[in-house]
């Protein structure tokens, strides 16, 4: 090997190293994340390779859905509470003072 390749060389592998090194870092801290967030693992050829399920997971699951159907019933309820906020502030003034009128004529 002459020389001029031998010095390329030794310049090059540092850079390769690192490279590597970096590659091999990211995958290790990519297939952790995926396995603190749940996510399916990728087998040896693209294919997901799901986590065992345990009992603790499905009644987790079960738990976070039902607080899931709660927290949509309570958004609807506050929703329409909005809605009618929204109406009584926007209503004009004039026919705000009407119906107040017509109800202090009811009650004499």
């Amino acid at each position: 090997m002459s020389p001029e390749k031998y010095a390329l060389l030794q310049g090059l592998f540092p850079l390769i190293v690192t490279i590597v090194a970096v590659a091999v870092t990211g995958w290790v801290i990519t297939t952790w994340m995926r396995i603190k967030h749940g996510y399916p693992l990728d087998g040896a050829w693209g294919q997901a390779v799901y986590p065992q399920k345990s009992e603790e997971t499905i009644e987790r699951v079960r738990l976070l859905s039902q607080e899931n159907a709660q927290l949509r019933a309570e958004l609807g309820s506050v929703k329409d509470r909005l809605a009618t906020v929204e109406r009584i502030v926007t209503d004009s003034g004039a026919l705000l003072s009407r119906e107040i009128d017509q109800l202090r004529d009811r009650a004499n």
